[in-house]
């Protein structure tokens, strides 16, 4: 016997899903980094809290596919696209393993460990496919604005968990 809650709840999870997707995936739009990093890192750690970790690791994943595909990231972003994927993984599972002892700690933590993971990635693999300036520039996009789209971020998300009261 087929349980209508339980089908109305999935619904409901697949729509919220299907948002934040439709929201990180269209971020690029946006056409500036600040912006587009900040609201996905907030989708990223709304989805975390919201749809589960497994989940949020799928948006950064799915999402990041559909843009460079789609035209919305730059063809030159290519080579970074597979350790961008990453590095929202290692902030989402981050967040989500330090989040139950303070939402800051996780977002902090991860935050760091994204920022880390692409400005140590991007000088070395960069500097393989891309030539010199255009590398430079892309690192630089890979730097401390990581750490600051990735905390902002947070922020954002923070503001919106409260008045959804999920946290």
């Amino acid at each position: 016997m087929f349980n209508v809650q339980s089908i109305s709840l999935r619904k409901e999870l697949v729509i919220a899903f299907l948002v934040m997707l439709g929201l990180a995936t269209a971020a690029p739009l946006l056409g500036n980094q600040y912006l587009t990093g900040s609201l996905v890192n907030a989708v990223l750690f709304i989805s975390a809290v919201t749809l589960g970790w497994k989940n949020a690791v799928a948006i950064g994943l799915i999402s990041s596919t559909i843009a460079l595909a789609t035209g919305l990231l730059p063809i030159v972003m290519a080579p970074m696209v597979p350790f961008i994927m990453a590095a929202n993984a290692l902030l989402v599972t981050s967040f989500s393993a330090l989040r139950g002892k303070s939402f800051w700690l996780g977002a902090g933590v991860g935050a760091v460990l994204k920022f880390a993971f692409l400005w140590a990635t991007s000088s070395l693999i960069l500097n393989l496919f891309i030539e010199q300036n255009v590398a430079d520039k892309i690192a630089g996009m890979m730097g401390l604005t990581q750490l600051f789209t990735a905390l902002m971020g947070a922020v954002i998300a923070y503001g919106a968990l409260r008045l959804g009261k999920k946290i």
